[in-house]
């Protein structure tokens, strides 16, 4: 999805630019140095973020007439996000170009909706999607205690083993301070949404059971599960399988040729001369 990294004040900027300006000559700014006009901003503007904002907004605008993408799927993508960097969030995502969670969510919309197109074209047989099932992981509820170093990880673990609460060992212990407080709850995970070794552990516990300490990017972490999900049954989850397979074999020459195929139907041209390559989807 990080293809699709852009600044939408920008984008909105531009496009008011070029819309609004009945007098591209006319100065925005004056100074006994010179003036800038709004031709002049707007060109140093579009060369700069022109490409990277117009070609999701022709995306939005193509697909949205054809694919429709819910509030709750793009709820699921945000809050694998939020999942994975808890209060840093707004920090993680603002280092990858977003100003608000606002943007984030619009990049996912574009993102989802080029996923609908292409993946129809995906095919797959009702042996993988069996397979792809038995292999599939129901969501846990997890807690956790987070320290710097091996040592102090088994002092916490030797705690828990003695008979000491979770809650009361994860608040004088864990330096997760945003779930610290919370009795070191997580609250619900699905698969991929957290560290690899994290979920290696984390996924074989039974409830209630809590693990050695793990060594995971963000350091020592003592895992609890406190639930889990029911598996339900392959009737009933087989569209939801099917789609999901689908998706994971999706690759960007896949994207790109629905994409072409949906510009090439919808009769796409675009005026700006600077910007008709971005028609070319073979990039």
């Amino acid at each position: 999805m990080k293809k699709w990294i852009l600044s939408l004040t920008l984008a909105a900027g531009v496009i008011s630019l070029s819309a609004c300006s009945n007098d591209d000559s006319e100065a925005i700014v004056k100074s006994d140095a010179g003036e800038i006009t709004k031709e002049q901003l707007y060109d140093a503007m579009k060369e700069k973020y022109g490409a990277s904002t117009l070609q999701p907004m022709i995306y939005e605008k193509v697909l949205a007439e054809k694919y429709k993408v819910s509030d709750k799927e793009i709820d699921e993508e945000v809050n694998k996000i939020k999942s994975q960097y808890g209060d840093n969030f707004l920090t993680a995502i603002q280092q990858y170009g977003y100003n608000s969670e606002e943007d984030l969510r619009t990049m996912f919309k574009t993102g989802l909706l080029q996923q609908k197109a292409a993946v129809k074209n995906i095919k797959v047989t009702d042996k993988e999607i069996k397979a792809y099932y038995e292999d599939y992981q129901p969501d846990i509820k997890v807690r956790h205690i987070l320290v710097a170093d091996e040592k102090t990880a088994k002092e916490v673990k030797k705690k828990l083993d003695n008979g000491e609460k979770f809650a009361t060992v994860a608040k004088k212990y864990s330096t997760d301070t945003a779930t610290a407080s919370k009795d070191g709850d997580l609250g619900w995970i699905s698969p991929g949404t957290k560290d690899e070794d994290f979920e290696k552990a984390a996924f074989k516990l039974k409830v209630d059971a809590i693990s050695d300490p793990v060594k995971t990017t963000n350091g020592y972490e003592i895992i609890q599960v406190t639930d889990k999900k029911e598996k339900e049954k392959y009737e009933d989850v087989k569209d939801e399988m099917e789609y999901k397979l689908k998706v994971s074999k999706l690759t960007t020459e896949d994207i790109n040729k629905a994409m072409a195929k949906e510009l090439k139907e919808a009769d796409v041209s675009i005026k700006d001369k600077d910007l008709k390559a971005l028609l070319d989807t073979s990039n």
